[in-house]
């Protein structure tokens, strides 16, 4: 007797198979084309522009009962200025120390003030906090300019307003902060939340001088998104911006192979030899913890395991596994918990703070 199978479980052993075809093309990162050297001398070469005096500005503002704050701004390029937030402990200010600095980056439509949360526990604990307003946010303009902005570097190619830009900001940042008499220029971090994230650890890739990297809710793989149907949910953070861009290219309904062209005009390089999988080994062997969701849409989990999968074997050849590592926060989409702050926090404090100054681990 034939024993027959009901058709609900040929969909889904049809839908398993779909499953793990998908895993199966994702399984281990794609080999790198090129050298780490290569392929930072490449990326930085698509983000220069001439140099321009720093010129900061800083004026105090109104401070908590023991922490100061202090608004700042520099030029990080011709006709752009980086304005910035920075809290320190008044006993810290003068006392001749330098400290340890962590650079906090918001995500798409946040604005640096959104971060104060965060940064009085971070100056709590003695370090120098900072944060920054991303290109066409906060002080910078707003989210209609930020999509504008996007529409118009599609047609001309004259910037990068999608992270690219940010990230030049970034490393002008660092420049900033290592010429202050109170911050450690060897013990500065960086943590970021979504765009921030991103922006995290394409500037730790390529820019030594970031200690530690703390990149939140932004591993992923554009190239597995744009090859699995899972780039919808990232490019819905710019949907205004992505449209325009389409519409100026006289595509009605873009799909996938648009998405391709758009990150081509916009960041180009962004899913192959500047993927998230191929950046994040480039920071090996400078502590690096990654604080994912395993169900956010914008950062599918298969991407994840990729940069997991390229950080593990990067820290392993460094000789420095226990400089990585990845917070998977179990039946959470687009956020960051509580309690991962947290343990962010302690990162810092293990790499930067009083824990790495004095040797305890």
């Amino acid at each position: 007797m034939v024993k027959r199978v009901q058709p609900h479980r040929l969909v889904f052993a049809f839908f398993l198979a779909i499953t793990l075809s998908s895993w199966a093309r994702c399984e281990t990162p794609p080999a790198p084309k090129l050298s780490a050297e290569e392929t930072r001398q490449a990326f930085l070469k698509i983000i220069d522009r001439p140099h321009v005096d720093l010129a900061p500005k800083v004026e105090e503002q109104a401070a908590d009962s023991d922490v100061l704050h202090f608004h700042f701004s520099f030029a990080s390029e011709a006709g752009q200025r980086v304005p910035g937030i920075l809290l320190i402990k008044k006993e810290l200010m003068n006392d001749g120390v330098r400290h340890p600095a962590v650079v906090v980056l918001h995500g798409t439509g946040g604005k640096k003030e959104k971060e104060l949360n965060i940064l009085k526990k971070l100056a709590s604990q003695g370090f120098v906090a900072v944060a920054i307003d991303g290109r066409f946010h906060g002080e910078r303009g707003t989210y209609a300019d930020y999509n504008a902005a996007i529409a118009k570097a599609f047609v001309d190619g004259n910037s990068h307003p999608l992270y690219y830009d940010t990230v030049w900001d970034i490393l002008r940042l660092i420049d900033y902060l290592q010429s202050r008499p109170d911050v450690d220029g060897k013990r500065i971090g960086l943590i970021g939340f979504s765009k921030g994230g991103i922006e995290t650890y394409l500037a730790a890739a390529v820019d030594p001088r970031i200690a530690v990297a703390v990149p939140c809710i932004a591993l992923q793989s554009f190239r597995w998104g744009m090859e699995n149907d899972g780039w919808h949910a990232r490019i819905g953070t710019v949907r205004k911006g992505f449209d325009a861009a389409a519409k100026s290219a006289g595509v009605e309904m873009p799909g996938a192979e648009f998405v391709r062209v758009f990150y081509d005009h916009l960041l180009p390089g962004i899913y192959d030899p500047f993927d998230g999988p191929a950046m994040v080994r480039l920071i090996a062997p400078r502590p690096l913890l990654g604080i994912s969701g395993d169900r956010d849409p914008n950062n599918p989990l298969p991407g994840i395991r990729l940069c997991e999968q390229s950080a593990k074997a990067a820290y392993e050849k460094a000789g420095a596994p226990e400089k990585f590592e990845l917070l998977l926060q179990q039946d959470t989409g687009h956020s960051v918990k509580p309690e991962a702050e947290a343990v962010a926090i302690k990162w810092f404090n293990r790499w930067l703070g009083n824990e790495s100054r004095s040797g305890r681990q």
